[in-house]
C-alpha cells in the first residue's frame, strides 16, 4: 500500500518531535559531588572564601571570593553568595561604593538575590541593601 503524499511530509516532523520528547523525557545528569566539586578552581576558592568569612578573616575572605568570582562561578546563586559576602566585607570596611556595587552584582548574577530576614535587618549593610535594590 502506497502511503499518501501528506503523510510522507509528515513523518521527518513527526521522527523529530519523538526525538526531541525523548531527550526532555531523559533523566537530567547527577548532581556532581562535593569533592567534584572542588577540583574546580572556582568553586574551591569559593568555599575557601566561606571558611576565612566564617572564621573573621575577611581580608583572605575578599582574596578569595574575588579569585572565585575571577575564575568563574558556575551557578548563579554561587556568584551572588560570594558578592554578597564582598558586600557585607565593603560595608563593615566603610567603602560604601564596593558595598553598592557588590549588592548590584549579586542581583545580577541571580535576578532572586535576596538577603533573609536577619541579614537584611543588619545596621551596617541593611540599610545600603535596601537602598539599592528598593526593598522595604
Amino acid at each position: 500500500m502506497k502511503e499518501p503524499r501528506r503523510t510522507r511530509a509528515l513523518l521527518p516532523a513527526l521522527i523529530g518531535c519523538t526525538l526531541l520528547a525523548a531527550a526532555c523525557a531523559s533523566k537530567p545528569p547527577a548532581p556532581s559531588g562535593l569533592a567534584e566539586l572542588l577540583e574546580r578552581p572556582a568553586e574551591r576558592a569559593l568555599v575557601e572564601g566561606l571558611r576565612a568569612y566564617d572564621e573573621g578573616q575577611y581580608a583572605q575572605a575578599e582574596t578569595a571570593l574575588q579569585r572565585a568570582l575571577a575564575a568563574g562561578l558556575a551557578s548563579p546563586r554561587d556568584r551572588a553568595s560570594a558578592h554578597k559576602l564582598l558586600a557585607f566585607i565593603a560595608c563593615t570596611s566603610e567603602r560604601l561604593a564596593g558595598c553598592q556595587a557588590a549588592f548590584r552584582a549579586a542581583r545580577t548574577a541571580d535576578p532572586a538575590f535576596a538577603l533573609n530576614r536577619s541579614e537584611a535587618g543588619h545596621p551596617l549593610w541593611g540599610p545600603v541593601y535596601r537602598q539599592v535594590l528598593g526593598t522595604p
